[in-house]
């Protein structure tokens, strides 16, 4: 007999509690929701340290950091490995230290359950999926990425996605039509419309 799952939205859900080590500029420090709140955040969850795709896409981040900076969004790189492992790949990876933004450590993986991205079972147990968070200034969970582990993510696509959803969040009576980059056209959705796109 088959179990039944259900899956539920995380879009506009808020941002569960929490408190967590982290490993950034050379020192360990506290991170928890209300550093959080009151300005733009993304939450990149990856599998672990010292693997093989995370990193390419942690490096990826990097490069990109001062433009989410631009933006006023912090970028928080999440796995279940200690602060004490974060550091230790940092000293050894090249690609790894040019992170300036906060190496979250989730060993519990209780930041990774609240965003449902915790392995329970199998050869991964314990590790987290590549899952994407963006998180406005009032908590809530604007977009939401999950993939596979075997599959990278792109920090230009998640750039272009970030500026949209501030776009909309400033201008709430339109939306983006795909591919749109800051500068090109929106829509506003109306009876007008309807069938004419």
């Amino acid at each position: 007999m088959q179990t039944e799952i259900i899956m539920e939205t995380q879009i506009n859900t808020k941002l569960s509690s929490f408190k967590l080590k982290a490993y950034h500029n050379d020192d360990f420090i506290d991170v928890e929701e209300k550093d959080v709140l009151g300005k733009w955040a993304i939450f990149f969850f990856y599998p672990a340290d010292f693997t093989f795709v995370c990193p390419t896409e942690l490096g990826d981040m990097a490069d990109k950091y001062e433009e989410f900076k631009n933006l006023g969004v912090e970028v928080y790189s999440v796995s279940t490995d200690t602060h004490h492992t974060h550091k230790a790949w940092y000293d050894v990876s090249d690609t790894v230290k040019k992170i300036k933004y906060p190496m979250l450590a989730d060993p519990t993986g209780m930041l990774a359950k609240s965003f449902g991205v915790y392995i329970e079972d199998g050869e991964d147990k314990g590790l987290a999926y590549r899952g994407t968070f963006l998180v406005n200034p009032e908590g809530e969970i604007k977009l939401a990425e999950m993939h596979d582990n075997g599959i990278g993510r792109n920090a230009d696509e998640l750039l272009r996605k970030t500026k949209a959803a501030q776009y909309i969040r400033e201008h709430p009576d339109e939306v983006c039509p795909a591919k749109w980059e800051p500068g090109s056209e929106t829509l506003k959705p109306g009876l007008d419309l309807v069938g004419k796109i």
